[in-house]
């Protein structure tokens, strides 16, 4: 008996070991369950969607940066994103303000492109969700296996071909361990490759780049308009802002404002500064006063204290001289 039980695990390991090495991965997957399935191609369906959106979103963003690049303002944009943005901020420049032009990109990005930046989300949280779905498929596997090994440990023994029913439970044991590895695998393999997507097809780097290139057109577009300004004419800068580029000339407009800011600050604090000397001055003119009427007080106490010595004297000799 105990002989035809170990040459039927033989039996049963080298199947498996011949379908393995026959069919490879395929020879895996075919002994997969139902449930096996589903695990394996969710891993597979969120590569793909993975794969897709990423592509997708990229296209996208070289749409609206070609339309910025090709147009140039020239004509109106046909992407209504640019369009939203330029209208923004020149309408903030013409109200004479400074506008942050990263804060304005960053708000019509959020309103206008709400499924990109989903599909961005999705793409960066797709590697780790491939890996949980492998180890779903590995404890689901192994706890499989470990739930058939119990059963047949715990089945009859007095069954009357033996032989045939260890084969049996061993193959059913094998095959959990098949789902078990074989969905590790899948996923380990899915993550492997969205992260060289992620590296070569970076969807964040992508919008960065578009973000820096509607922040630099706009920079050029408004620093013309930021150099023909009224406040900037009526102090004499307007000439030097037109002049410059317009990086510079919204730097020099920007210290500008920085300077005004400064000078207002300090006249302030002069004037506090003046206020305070002139308290200090009112303070230590009363000091002054309250110390002469201090020394007067001191005199005249001293004097009466002299006269009352004078008169404690007489009295003292008065009462002395019928004695003697």
């Amino acid at each position: 008996m105990q002989v035809s039980v170990q040459s039927a695990a033989q039996g049963t390991a080298q199947s498996v070991a011949q379908g393995v090495a026959q069919g490879g991965i395929f020879g895996e997957v075919a002994t997969l369950d139902v449930r096996g399935y589903v695990v394996v191609a969710a891993i597979v369906a969120c590569f793909v969607v993975s794969l897709l959106t990423t592509l997708g979103v990229r296209a996208r963003y070289a749409r609206i940066a070609s339309d910025l690049s090709e147009k140039g303002g020239v004509v109106p944009f046909e992407t209504p994103l640019l369009r939203l943005i330029v209208q923004e901020a020149s309408e903030r420049t013409r109200a004479g303000g400074n506008p942050n032009i990263q804060a304005i990109i960053e708000h019509h990005l959020q309103q206008q492109m709400r499924g990109a930046l989903l599909g961005e989300r999705f793409v960066r949280a797709s590697t780790g969700l491939v890996i949980i779905l492998g180890l779903v498929g590995t404890f689901y596997g192994l706890s499989l296996s470990v739930g058939k090994l119990v059963r047949l440990l715990a089945a009859d023994s007095g069954t009357v071909d033996i032989t045939q029913a260890l084969t049996v439970g061993l193959t059913d044991t094998l095959a959990g361990m098949s789902v078990a590895f074989t969905s590790s695998l899948a996923g380990i393999a899915a993550a492997i490759l969205l992260t060289l997507l992620n590296v070569l097809l970076n969807i964040a780097s992508a919008r960065t780049a578009l973000m820096l290139q509607i922040e630099t057109y706009l920079e050029r577009m408004l620093g013309a308009e930021l150099g023909r300004a009224p406040g900037l004419a009526a102090d004499g800068a307007g000439a030097v802002a037109g002049a410059l580029p317009a990086r510079e000339a919204r730097a020099l407009a920007q210290m500008l404002d920085s300077f005004g800011q400064s000078v207002n600050q300090l006249e302030g604090t002069i004037t506090r500064f003046e206020s305070a000397l002139s308290t200090f001055a009112t303070t230590t003119r009363d000091f002054r006063e309250f110390n002469l009427h201090l020394k007067d007080n001191v005199q005249r106490m001293s004097l009466s204290f002299a006269d009352l010595s004078e008169v404690l004297k007489a009295q003292a000799s008065q009462r002395g001289g019928p004695r003697n």
